[in-house]
């Protein structure tokens, strides 16, 4: 979510929609075990975010995890504030940013059921101020329509979103701290449209019209609207447009070193309620709100929404083949495994995602790194709160994701009751080689080649930290670390060009290109300064892959990809239990049992011959099994 950009407003007054009586809740004991997750794995997610602090990324986290009906994880990890002098609070609180869209749309969704709004009515009904906006200086085919707002196909954009005469159009709206939403919404009347409504995805501003659209179906202003309908019965005591001054201690730091976006700055009043991106929340306060979608648009024994409207919301809306544009458009879409459905990103391909998850998964982020996914499938709702560059924001996501399907138990069959054979060292050498489960390790997940997860170029997962281009995993097998680029290396230059204060696409642009071209890197390590030249090649990035070896005449499992593989930690090589002939288990935890596929049978008369090796391994067999494809 890159869009909201760094527009200047000046100050205004508005209702606070956190109530100033509000008390926050204590939260409910949090016990990962009878919560269906091994507290051991599940931990690695405190010491990702530890180790993450410590690098200067972040000042702090917090994340909610809650599965199968209860709570399983509710951690503060680090401080407040920059100067590391405030300890980060269970409710903490954090501008959320684009997260906001998920709450305008179930507001606009309970006024559909209320049955004052109509989805397929031409927006213009409800504000008859933009009846007239054209594309390309004509009437469209058709209005756009009520769901077009919901599902980003109103033909609507935000200015950041691309660079055409167009796009530029849409800096002249009075979208400021000091202008209503009545005001904005009629600065767009003179707006052309970029595309046909129904017709393309661009991230825009048409959630924010739709807040306008809820402010006149219900005859409330959108402020008050969220605290009747949503956050007062919800119990998100902690959530609103503003933060209270008694409130004021507990908000987080701002991501970017110049400080708060004034448009943005949650701790001061605006005029402007941004259904796009406006508001404050925490982590027990939108785990709530999380809970209610997860559970179908109930909670407490209250009803929100019908399950049939929370399907619809959290299924697919779009038509096939509908094109993805602008600048949120590279990360959206068919090439990720996901479209949208009316207000989510709804995961549709697991083949296609790099990340975990069951297909009907939905959730959304905002530009300072919170997030949330909800994952029907596994009962599972997950937010994690940060405030970081919006450059950094992606591996935060990605490792709490895989870090929490990583974490979840797993069914224990009986060992079988007969020891193994006795065994000489090359049964074991059977099954020496590198196993690749994919880029996940949900169970929920098809193993296949996963697409989505392969690009040509030099093999370096990066990360832009204060416009410093930093190296935080030369991708096992890939030519960067061959060349001899390591962890914590600093990327200076490409070819001679400076990285400095590059964004992070323009960084990947320059370091990715055809096989078999070279380039040249120039790396900074400490206090040395040198260039190496790496020939770029097909990538595949190793998400979840264990190396198997024989040490000792013992099997040693180790985790080589991105993330540890359930029991077996990443770069930490264990030694494993046989069980059967190719069966063995980690004996330090209940998730790393490994069967192997594919290898020759020893015998008592096969006089020493040469077996058969494994060509691959079941992780955890049984009906949580995950298959794994040996590599080397």
């Amino acid at each position: 979510m890159r869009q909201i950009g760094r527009r200047t407003a000046s100050g205004g007054l508005a209702a606070l929609l956190v109530s100033a009586r509000a008390v926050a809740q204590t939260p409910a004991p949090v016990d990962p075990t009878a919560a269906g997750f091994s507290p051991q794995r599940l931990a690695r997610i405190e010491a990702w975010f530890k180790a993450r602090i410590a690098s200067g990324a972040m000042p702090g986290a917090a994340v909610a995890i809650w599965h199968d009906g209860k709570p399983a994880y509710l951690k503060p990890v680090g401080t407040q504030d920059r100067a590391k002098k405030v300890p980060m609070r269970y409710d903490s609180i954090f501008w959320i940013a684009s997260m906001t869209k998920t709450v305008t749309s179930v507001a606009a969704m309970m006024l559909v059921e209320d049955g004052k709004l109509q989805l397929d009515a031409p927006v213009a009904r409800y504000l008859p101020e933009l009846a007239d906006m054209k594309v390309d200086g004509a009437p469209p085919k058709r209005p756009m329509q009520v769901i077009d707002l919901l599902r980003h196909t109103a033909g609507l954009t935000y200015p950041e979103e691309g660079n055409t005469p167009e796009h530029r159009r849409y800096d002249g709206a009075f979208f400021r701290r000091d202008h209503t939403l009545a005001e904005f919404v009629t600065s767009l009347a003179d707006k052309p449209l970029l595309y046909q409504p129904g017709e393309v995805w661009e991230y825009s501003w048409g959630v924010d019209v739709l807040g306008r659209v809820i402010e006149v179906a219900s005859g409330q202003s959108l402020d008050v609207f969220f605290r009747k309908r949503l956050f007062d019965p919800l119990g998100m005591v902690d959530t609103g447009f503003a933060v209270p001054p008694e409130k004021l201690a507990r908000v987080v730091d701002p991501a970017p070193a110049a400080g708060r976006w004034p448009l943005w700055d949650i701790t001061k009043p605006a005029k402007l309620f941004a259904g796009g991106a406006g508001l404050a929340s925490t982590a027990p306060d939108f785990l709530r709100f999380s809970r209610m979608l997860l559970n179908g648009g109930e909670l407490d024994g209250k009803r929100y929404l019908t399950t049939t409207t929370v399907k619809r919301m959290t299924t697919d809306q779009l038509a096939p083949g509908t094109p993805f544009k602008g600048e949120v458009g590279k990360w959206v879409g068919p090439k990720w495994g996901t479209s949208w459905g009316l207000g989510f990103e709804v995961r549709t391909n697991p083949d296609y995602s790099l990340r975990p998850g069951a297909v009907g998964s939905f959730g959304w982020s905002g530009i300072w790194g919170t997030y949330f996914w909800i994952d029907p499938t596994a009962r599972l709702a997950v937010v994690m709160l940060i405030q970081v560059d919006p450059s950094a924001i992606g591996r935060d996501r990605d490792a709490v994701r895989h870090l929490t399907y990583a974490a979840l138990s797993v069914m224990q069959p009986p060992e079988p009751a007969a020891a193994p054979p006795p065994r000489e060292r090359r049964h074991l050498e059977r099954f020496i080689g590198t196993y690749d489960f994919g880029a996940s390790l949900s169970v929920h997940d098809k193993r296949g080649a996963f697409p989505g997860s392969s690009f040509t170029g030099v093999g370096l997962e990066i990360e832009v930290v204060k416009g410093v281009v930093v190296v935080r995993t030369p991708i096992p097998g890939g030519p960067a670390l061959r060349a001899g680029v390591r962890t914590d290396d600093v990327v200076a230059a490409v070819d001679g060009r400076t990285l400095q204060d590059r964004d992070l696409d323009s960084v990947l642009a320059a370091m990715r290109g055809s096989p078999g071209t070279k380039v040249t890197l120039t790396i900074r390590r400490g206090d040395l300064t040198f260039d190496v030249q790496v020939t770029r090649a097909p990538i595949q990035i190793a998400g979840a892959r264990v190396e198997v070896t024989v040490a000792n005449d013992e099997l040693v499992v180790t985790a080589v990809g991105l993330w540890p593989v359930f029991d077996f930690e990443k770069g930490k090589p264990t030694v494993v239990k046989c069980i059967a002939d190719a069966a063995f288990r980690n004996p330090g935890g209940e998730g790393g049992r490994l069967t192997f596929t594919g290898a020759g049978v020893p015998r008592p008369t096969d006089g020493g011959e040469p077996l058969a090796k494994a060509t691959g391994v079941l992780l955890n067999p049984g009906p949580e099994q995950i298959e794994g494809r040996k590599v080397d």
